[in-house]
This record gives C-alpha cells, structure tokens and sequence, in this order.
C-alpha cells in the first residue's frame, strides 16, 4: 500500500514537473521577441486638438481618433464599476489572467464544437491591453498566449489602475469614439460625472461589439446588452437591486454631441488656425497631440460679422439681376423623386430647392421634395429683372412668367418679414439666388492685432479659398491714407494746397502718355490735402506722390505691411500694387492705435496635453497682476489675503509694440478719415452717429471694391469682387458696394457702447479753419472744421499750391502702362 502511494507521488511529481517544464518551454518560446511592454509607462494615447473661441466655447475638434485622456483617479467610481461588471470582475485579485474564467471558456468552447460559433474568449482587461497597444486582432492560439504572457509581464510592471487607466482611455466604443470620456460626450453630451447608472451601463457594454449594440440601429439588442450589464453590477452588489430596477426600465436614449452648433459659423476663421497649428508644430501634433488652443475669435462679433457680408453680398446679387434656374426637371408626377435626387447646390446653406408648379398673375406655386407646398408673390420676385452682361439689367418684372417656368427648380426661403405689421402667411416663401459676387471682413483689436472677426467668402461650403488672407487684390483708393501720411511727414499739413488739374507723363519709347483721372472726370483746381482725401481725388495724390517721391512712400507701405516689394512708380500711389485684406485691415490699425507695430494673430495661447503653456501671444509677465482684489478708497495697499496682496492702482505694462511712425502725422491721417466719413465719400457709414473714420477704395473698371474702418478700439475692413475680376458694373464704387457691410457690422457691434472720440497725441493742436480753404476761421464763414496741426504749422495765410512743378523727390513715372484708381 505505502509503495503504491509512493509510485503515485513520483508519478504526480513527475507529471507536474513534466507540466512546468512544457510551461517553461512555451513561455521560453512564446516570450522571445514580444513587444516591449515597458513603452506603456510613457505612452501618450493620440487625443483630440480642440479650439475654444475667446469666451471658452468650444470651435472646433481635430483628431485622428477622438479621444479625451482622464486620469483614472478622475474616472467616477460608477463608469468604473460598470466596466468591470461587464468586461473583468475578478480585475482587482487576478495576477493578469483569470484561470477560472479561462476553464469555463474552455469548457463552454468544447460543449459548442462543430457548430460554427465564434469561439468564446476569456480576456482581462490586462489581456486585452496587451492586444490593444502591443499585439494585433489575429484570432489564434499563438496570439492568445502571447497575450497571456505580456499580461502577466505588464501586471508585473504597472499598478492595477494604470492598467485599468490604459483601457479606459485606449478603447473603442463606436460613433468615432475613443475612450470613456469621448463615449460620454458623443453618445450623451455629458461629461463622466454626469452620467447615470444607465448611462454608464451601456458604454460598459460597447466594448465587445459597438456596431452590434448601435443605439440606432440595433435598438433591441443594445438595451438588452446594458440590461445585461446592470445585472451584472447588482449581483457584484455595485448597486442596489432598486437602482438596478429602474435602471433597466429606463429607455435606451441617446442626445448626439452638440458639438459646435451654439457658436456662430467660422469656418474660415478655423481654417486659418489650423493652417496655422500644421505650419507651426506639424501634421502629428495637430491631430494626435490634444493641443488646446484657445483663439482670438469673438463668436458675438464674429455671427454679426458673417450675417452682414452675407446681407451685404446678396444686396448687391440682386441689385444686379436673376441668372436663371438653378435646373430645369420634367413636371411630371414623378417631379418629387426627381427634385429630391438633385445635388444640393454649394452655398444653399438654409434655402430649399423647390419646383415650381404653376404660375398665375399674382404668384409662382411651388412644390418641395417632401411634398409641401407653398407660394412666391410677385412683389417677393420683383427684384428678379434679366441680368445682363456688364451687370446691367432687363426689363422689369410685370409678372411671374417673367422670371420662372413651370418646371424651374429654385432656391427660396420663408418669408417671415412684416409688410405694413403684417406677417405673411405660411407657405410665403422668397426668391433667392446664391451670388456669383464674393468678399471677406476682416474685425481686429487695433491695440492688440488680435483677429476678432474674419470670414472670407459668402460660404465655405461653396468656396474654401478665403478672400481676407489669399486673395491678392488691388486697394485703389483704400492705400491713399498712406501716401498722405508719407507727405505729413515731408512737412505738409491738411491744409496744404495741391492742384487738382489733368496730369500727363510720357511712360517712354512705345508706352503712351499716363494720364490719370479723378472719378467722375472732373478737376476742381487748388484743394486742401484733407478735401483730397475726403473726395478722393486722384490727381491731387499723384501730384502729392511725385513731389515727396515715390521712395518715401514705398518705405511707409513696407513699415505699414501693406505691399513687400511695392516698385516705385505714380501708379502705385493710387493703390496699383496688390496686398490682401488682412494686411490692409492691420495697417489702418496701425494707424488708430497712434503708430505702433501690429501683427494680426488669432491664436492668444496654446496648451499641450498637460496643461502646459507652449505658446502665448502675449509674452509680457505681470507679477503685480497676481492680487486677490482691486482695493477700494476706503482700504489701505498693506491688507493682504493668504499672503497675496490687493492693490489700488492698474499695474503698468511695457510696451507691446514699437513705434512705427510720427503720432501727430497719425493722428492728422485719422482725423482726415474722419472727415472721409463726414464728408465725403463714406458719408453711407455717417448714419451710426459715433465717432468712425475710414476709407473707400476702388479700382479701375471697378474690378475692386473696398472699405476699411475703424471706431478708436475696432477696425474693420471690408472687400467685395470676383474671384475671376470682373466689373462690378456701373457705379458699384467701394462706397456702394462696400461701405453699406461696413456701416451695418458697426452699428450693430457699436449701438449699445459708448460714443469714444479718438485719442488725441500730445501736441496736436486743434484749430477752427474754412473747411474749403484750409485757412483759421474768421467771422461769417460758413463750412468751419476743427483742423490737427503739429506745434508751429498752423497756417496763417494761403500758401503755395503744389503743382508739380518741385518735388521732394525725383518724379516718378509709372512703367506698367497701370491707369489711374479711384
């Protein structure tokens, strides 16, 4: 007997160490080469970049996988708890593998042989982040060992909740969602925190087969999955047997992220960031380094700046006439199928396709694609007149039939305006046309160069290419101010005399004669340089750039960013030489902000994943800005809290720019632009009735139109033309065509602030003159102006008239055979 229990205890010794010598050599041969576990002690899943407008509201998410990183520590105790039910209870007492689980499988797999079924697995969390980050989907017995082994190695190496950090953040759980936190957002626009048991149940149910629990598209099986995992957590007494109760009786729902539906359209604006970011930290860290990025971008400013282009762009479309149909489809009974299988045409945006489908004296009746029905009266068409070529116009509208036909497919869009108090009744519906004419504003912080505003077109979805940065267009009469400030500071004041009279140069062998015009064809004789440039009058600049030279206008268009390498020749005074208008827009900044350097930015700082500030627009400290409180009169500048102190008085700055040119010659461009808007040809923009200075600007054959603008603390430029250039048509000058979007935009941003004058440098003197003489007022005069002069150059009786006849300079001729701007 004892020999018998003896050879069984050598049998059994001998098989055991026959066992762990198999095991020895699998892991031996299994273990070689595998991937090096110790990468997951630095490993930074790729995470979403995103840009927050200047308020904190989310822009816009870019990232290969959406993912956002939390710390296990932030994870709420409830999503945690929920995964665990529903993927690996036994995580927390396992060395990596759970060998009951993997018997039961075992045994679950054998039961089920020949029957075509999916093997069952039996992975932890530790297994399937050794799969995830280190090993591929291969199903096979290699791979699962292999996997055994890394979990046991990674166990080995990390903390439990490392491990469950890394699968919580790595996974994927459908609807483009990486991670836990991601999951919340897409499925429940909620953070972790908020999610309910429910909730948590069904993310925890996801990870096996998101698109067979799709809350859409599988709605059975997707709740009887999170059913599962309640249950799951009541019986590891995760939860109460009640809360598990109502849990499962609550319905599956899901409220798909919001995402950037709250803020105002600013896909160009976003655009520029991204181009930005790529060209700054490159293609990898824009979609995998979860930058935060905050922006310049004011979404108030920025929603009043998109609706007034587009206003704008469109008032101009219909002053210029109806180009037809959008298409033309068989009236038949099939016409619903037919409508709703056309393509949505780029830059419909809100408008709908309809076909009309009979006409009367008094209305067109139109049909949609989903079988409504509705109207356009004829006062609703009457804008529509034929367009022609030149953009002139047809006849005018008498009746429907002169616009559409039956069969015509139309953008329209309800009409909701009151005519006389009265609202139209539903189904008034409105002819629109999406316009061929396009543009882009610019909105910027003249002391700062930060971008507030900024849309480059009438639609992104139409047209990428944005007309505020990458259009290079001419300025026409828009780069004036500059050639006077050059003259400024040659001496002249704004009651200088130039001549306005017919100016000719010979251009040499084979060129012509140049010979430049005002607008309108008209010479007024001697004028103050401020009647100049409020009426824009071409030939006075000329004559004004030839006798100062050409030369000190090109070194302030290069101090003023306007043009790199502008050729000296007259032409280019009158705004000949190509910029964009961004570049423009921050010029005029430099202009009200008294002379300093600006550089626009849209980005104020950017973040890496961890919070670390690795750029900032703003590079100046201020120790002094760290207080607890702004004292009041009664305190006194010792009382400290937590060892911070409060302060009285606003911490002084050094300065963020430097000084670019003369205040007082500044200052005399601005006080002129005001003139422009008072005056002259901005007098459109004079109905805000606050204190606005600025510049029209058009080009030959009016192929541009420009208005740049500014209140002391905002400036704003505005472009209006053709991508392929094209005449605006008769009389769409920057004051028609441009100035109206200014003039809207400022109301709208200004009407509840203050009227602020314009800050007035030291030495600046304010004098009373003729408006038309440009000498002090005397008694009886009728046009009296408050005129800036610099200390001594207030003019005491008429001067000289500037003819051309001298010159500061060598004149100048215009080589390019360019004709003259207005």
């Amino acid at each position: 007997m004892l020999r018998t229990i003896f050879n069984l205890l050598v049998i059994a010794a001998f098989v055991a160490f026959l066992g762990f010598a198999v095991a020895l050599g699998i892991f031996f041969y299994f273990g070689r080469g595998l991937p090096d576990y110790q990468q997951l002690a630095d490993y930074e899943p790729p995470t979403v970049t995103r840009f927050y407008a200047g308020d904190g509201r989310l822009l816009a998410e870019y990232a290969v996988e959406k993912r956002v990183f939390v710390p296990v520590e932030a994870i709420p105790k409830r999503v945690i708890k929920a995964v665990l039910a529903a993927e690996d209870k036994n995580f927390y007492d396992h060395p990596g593998v759970d060998v009951l689980s993997v018997v039961r499988a075992l045994v679950d797999n054998l039961s089920h042989l020949g029957q075509n079924r999916r093997p069952q697995g039996a992975s932890t969390i530790t297994q399937q982040v050794a799969k995830n980050f280190l090993l591929t989907n291969e199903l096979s017995l290699d791979r699962k060992i292999k996997e055994a082994i890394l979990a046991f190695r990674i166990e080995h190496a990390f903390s439990k909740d490392r491990i469950l950090e890394l699968y919580l953040n790595e996974i994927y759980l459908g609807f483009g969602s990486y991670g836990v936190a991601a999951a919340a957002l897409n499925y429940y626009d909620k953070s972790l925190d908020e999610l309910s048991i429910e909730e948590a149940a069904y993310l925890a149910a996801l990870p096996k087969a998101p698109n067979n629990y799709h809350p859409i598209n599988k709605p059975e099986a997707a709740k009887a999955r999170r059913n599962w995992v309640i249950e799951r957590m009541a019986s590891q007494d995760f939860i109460s047997d009640s809360a598990a109760k109502a849990a499962k009786a609550a319905p599956l729902v899901v409220a798909r992220k919001r995402g950037t539906a709250d803020i105002a359209k600013a896909d160009y604006f976003v655009e520029e960031v991204r181009r930005e970011l790529l060209e700054r930290y490159g293609e990898d860290a824009l979609y995998h380094g979860g930058l935060s990025v905050r922006t310049t971008l004011d979404p108030k400013l920025q929603a009043t700046a998109e609706r007034t282009l587009r206003a704008g762009l469109i008032h101009y479309d219909r002053r210029h006439g109806w180009r037809g149909p959008i298409a033309r489809i068989d009236p038949g009974p099939a016409w619903p199928q037919l409508l709703a299988a056309l393509p949505k045409p780029k830059g419909l945006g809100e408008w709908r396709l309809a076909m009309v489908l009979n006409l009367d004296a008094d209305a067109a009746w139109i049909g949609f694609a989903d079988g409504g029905l509705g109207k356009i009266p004829l006062a609703k068409m009457q804008w529509a007149r034929p367009w022609l070529e030149g953009e002139y116009l047809g006849p005018k509208v008498e009746k429907p039939a002169d616009v559409v036909e039956v069969g015509d497919v139309v953008a329209v869009e309800a009409d909701r305006n009151p005519v006389d108090g009265v609202t139209p009744p539903p189904g008034t519906y409105g002819l629109r046309q999406i316009p061929e004419i396009e543009g882009g504003l610019v909105a910027m912080d003249p002391h700062t160069g930060r971008v507030l505003a900024m849309t480059g077109g009438f639609d992104f979805e139409k047209s990428e290419f944005n007309r505020a940065t990458q259009a290079l267009r001419q300025p026409g009469s828009a780069f004036k101010p500059f050639v006077y400030l050059a003259a400024l500071n040659a001496g002249f004041t704004p009651s200088s005399l130039i001549l306005d009279a017919p100016f000719v140069i010979d251009q040499g062998p084979g060129l012509g004669k140049w010979k430049p015009m005002n607008y309108g064809e008209k010479f007024y004789g001697p004028s103050t340089m401020r009647l100049g440039i409020e009426k824009s009058r071409n030939l006075m600049t000329v004559r004004l750039a030839q006798t100062i030279g050409m030369g000190t206008v090109v070194k302030v268009a290069k101090r003023f960013d306007i043009v790199d390498d502008m050729p000296p020749i007259l032409s280019m005074a009158l705004g000949a030489g190509e910029t964009t208008l961004l570049r423009l827009t921050n010029a005029y900044g430099m202009l009200v902000n008294g002379g300093k350097r600006l550089d626009p930015s849209f980005i104020d700082r950017i973040q890496d994943r961890h919070g670390k500030t690795i750029f900032r627009q703003d590079p100046r400290n201020c120790e002094a800005c760290a207080v607890t409180h702004w004292l009041d009169e009664e305190e006194t500048p010792e009382e400290e809290t937590n060892g911070v102190p409060s302060i009285s008085e606003v911490p002084e700055l050094p300065a963020l720019s430097e000084g670019i040119a003369d205040q007082g010659s500044v200052y005399q461009v601005v006080s002129m632009l005001e003139g422009v808007i008072e005056r002259g040809t901005g007098q459109i923009v004079r109905s805000i009735r606050k204190p606005l200075a600025g510049k029209t600007g058009t080009t030959n054959e009016s192929l541009d139109a420009w208005f740049i603008g500014f209140s002391p603390d905002l400036v704003v430029g505005v472009f209006v033309g053709f991508d392929v250039p094209r005449s605006l048509g008769p009389r769409e000058t920057g004051s028609r065509a441009a100035a109206p979007i200014f003039r809207d935009i400022m109301a709208e941003t200004l009407k509840r602030k203050p009227a602020v004058p314009f800050r007035i440098p030291p030495g600046i003197q304010l004098v009373r003159v003729n408006a038309q003489t440009g000498l002090p007022a005397r008694p009886g005069d009728r046009r009296v102006i408050l005129e800036a002069f610099k200390p001594g150059t207030e003019p005491k009786e008429r001067g000289p008239v500037l003819d051309g006849s001298t010159g500061v300079g060598e004149p100048t001729v215009p080589t390019d055979g360019t004709g003259g701007l207005y």
